[in-house]
């Protein structure tokens, strides 16, 4: 054992007693942040272009800035890169893969993709012992061209997206077959448009009867579960969307479905960790897109800021984990985008360890009984104690490095790897 081990060690018994003086158990505390995955994004690692036509350009809304050198190029890259990632990175982890990453030595349109283009990926994932996660791409194609997709006027290029995502869901059922846990399949669409239209309700009622033929066919939750995502507004679509958030929480409601909360698709004021107890009624399960919008959707990597924490907070608080898939959405390319994934994955798991450490049974107490002075000076105190001793001792426990350690790892990496690109 080296000293830094022994450090390590010594500072967390301290921690631990410290935490056992407000009622919190440490031990279940990393028991539960080890067996919690984070769905990590593939999309990170190549700027969101893909492998159906890597060359094309990107549109609906998305928008990938800056140039630094390393981006994945192939399949084999991406997965080398995220395994680099995940040797930085604690715990359980899963990998949440677009449409447009099929892995095949064919042409395929996306209303034809099948499970056998992700066959690769799935023995990537059982090596790894990773869970996976799906998105149908309905975004970067001629066919979203004229900003509409499943809400498309146009009979034949709506029935295009919603085969897409029918097969869509099979990818999805099958990554839920081979792995033993259920792939959450996200359905986003960039449709609406840039200034003011007449008519918000047509496209509105398109798109639900798209959504209910897209999934008609019943499949167990056991291997796939159907969720979909509202957005605010969009590059190219800043005064209308037709997937609103009201529009998304009512058919998920009345659908019985999933709902996915990105952090970046509201007002800059408006908080997904408000929203996350409200939707919890209506709503059985639930998948967050944690991102850090930065004036707009601009898709940040997480940091460790205060609405990262809030949410995490809420989640536990209201003992909603076994009904929520933690899932990350940024990319950016002007830094190494492997040391992106490590800071915004590290950071959303430190914030739900802080939050598992909370003394909430003392908060809830102090509440139940309006002591809100206690509530607030008990809130206040809870973010002095000694986490961070925790945190390094979950990543000593899962031999990964602690502290800043990790970034050496990094640029090895990229001097011996990404540089020869």
């Amino acid at each position: 054992m080296t000293i830094e081990k022994e450090k390590v060690i010594a500072a967390y018994q301290q921690a631990k007693e410290v935490f056992q003086q407000h009622g919190v158990d440490t031990e279940k505390a990393l028991e539960t942040l080890a067996q919690t995955p984070i769905s990590i994004h593939c999309w990170q690692g190549d700027d969101v272009k893909g492998f159906e036509n890597p060359d094309r350009a990107l549109s609906g809304g998305i928008q990938a800035t800056g140039n630094y050198p390393g981006a994945a190029k192939t399949p084999d890259q991406l997965r080398a890169d995220m395994e680099k990632a995940f040797t930085l990175i604690p715990g359980k982890k899963r990998v949440n893969l677009h449409a447009i990453y099929l892995d095949s030595d064919e042409d395929v349109a996306r209303d034809k993709i099948e499970p056998k283009h992700f066959e690769r990926w799935v023995t990537w994932a059982k090596a790894n012992d990773l869970g996976l996660d799906f998105n149908p791409s309905l975004f970067s194609h001629p066919n979203a061209d004229e900003g509409f997709t499943l809400s498309h006027p146009n009979d034949d290029i709506r029935q295009f997206w919603i085969d897409h995502v029918k097969a869509s869901r099979k990818v999805s059922e099958y990554f839920g077959k081979e792995l033993g846990t259920p792939s959450y399949m996200n359905i986003w669409i960039p449709d609406g448009m840039k200034d003011q239209p007449v008519d918000r309700l047509s496209p509105r009622k398109r798109l639900a009867a798209s959504l209910d033929e897209a999934l008609t066919e019943k499949i167990d939750t056991k291997y796939h579960i159907d969720a979909v995502e509202s957005k605010l507004f969009g590059i190219g679509a800043e005064a209308y969307t037709v997937g609103s958030n009201e529009f998304y929480l009512g058919y998920a409601a009345s659908r019985g479905i999933a709902l996915c909360l990105d952090a970046g698709h509201f007002h800059p004021t408006e908080m997904i960790s408000d929203k996350i107890s409200a939707c919890s009624i209506y709503i059985q399960d639930m998948q967050l897109h944690v991102t850090r919008p930065i004036r707009w959707d601009s898709d940040h990597i997480v940091s460790f800021d205060d609405e990262t924490q809030a949410i995490m907070r809420e989640i536990v608080r209201n003992n909603l984990l076994s009904r929520m898939s933690i899932g990350l959405d940024f990319f950016d390319a002007s830094i190494n985008r492997i040391a992106a994934w490590v800071i915004g994955t590290r950071n959303a798991q430190k914030a739900l360890l802080k939050a598992l450490l909370e003394p909430v049974e003392k908060l809830k107490e102090a509440e139940e009984s309006f002591d809100y002075t206690s509530r607030l000076a008990l809130i206040e105190e809870s973010h002095s104690l000694p986490w961070n001793a925790i945190w390094d001792y979950h990543c000593l426990q899962n031999d990964t490095p602690v502290g800043f350690d990790w970034m050496k790892d990094i640029k090895e990496y990229e001097a011996n790897v990404l540089a020869t690109r």
